[in-house]
């Protein structure tokens, strides 16, 4: 039970890495808020995490919206101990194919979303907790055709070193998960037929020095890693869980 007694917040999860993890954090003896868009998906994630647990909506590029959260998070739990900022978008950009409405999309929701989340809670994040931002191994690899979700991540992970140095008085700690490519429904999210979706898996997954892609549940046991007390000395690092792909 590395996380009993402590509360925590998980922005997009209610599927994906964010689900994931919300599972193994109140497996872990955690209170647990996530946050998400899909109303219709509400119930059968209520029922996989149990009636203790907040599933709340909301935009992580609302404002409002992210400090409306904080306050139902407040009233429920008192403060927060752990969040996970995972709430984000990877989507293909080569650059001719750029235009204002995707770069607006990208850079919202995982860098504006990441601002403004830490905004919404930082009354909240008591003394000694752990802030954990969600980047990517993208980032680091220069892959083609995917330059705009690069950077926003690049961005995320040093909001992650500047943040560390700015809460250091309150013991803040600001620390990264790189995932790689993970065999999670991000990608059937961009609209192609299953088939494409299934080529394009296949490919990534031979890129990957262990061979395979990675599960959800990867991530999330990084996730926990950080968020416990495990690791008290770690601060402003990223963990990178990409089965090597961006190191070998």
């Amino acid at each position: 039970m590395r996380l009993k007694n402590k509360s925590a917040l998980i922005t997009g999860g209610t599927s994906g890495i964010g689900l994931a993890t919300a599972k193994l954090f109140v497996a872990e003896g955690a209170r647990v808020a996530v946050t998400g868009r899909d109303e219709s998906v509400f119930d059968r994630v209520r029922a996989e995490l149990g009636k203790d647990a907040l599933i709340l909506k909301g935009d992580v590029r609302s404002i409002e919206d992210m400090r409306a959260i904080a306050a139902t998070v407040k009233e429920n739990f008192g403060g927060l101990d752990v969040v996970f900022a995972n709430a984000g978008r990877a989507f293909p950009s080569p650059l001719n194919d750029i235009s204002e409405e995707l770069y607006c999309e990208i850079m919202d929701i995982n860098v504006k979303g990441v601002v403004f989340t830490l905004q919404a809670v930082l009354p909240d994040l008591r003394e000694g907790s752990s802030f954990i931002l969600n980047t990517s191994f993208v980032a680091q690899t220069g892959e083609h055709g995917i330059s705009l979700t690069a950077a926003a991540k690049a961005a995320v992970r040093s909001l992650a070193r500047s943040w560390s140095y700015e809460f250091l008085d309150r013991k803040i700690r600001f620390n990264a998960i790189a995932p790689g490519a993970m065999n999670t429904p991000l990608i059937s999210k961009w609209g192609l037929p299953d088939e494409a979706v299934r080529n394009i898996k296949q490919e990534l997954a031979k890129k990957i020095p262990v061979g395979h892609m990675g599960k959800a549940e990867d991530v999330a046991y990084a996730a926990l890693y950080l968020a416990s007390d495990e690791s008290s000395y770690v601060v402003g690092t990223e963990l990178v869980v990409d089965g090597g792909a961006s190191q070998l």
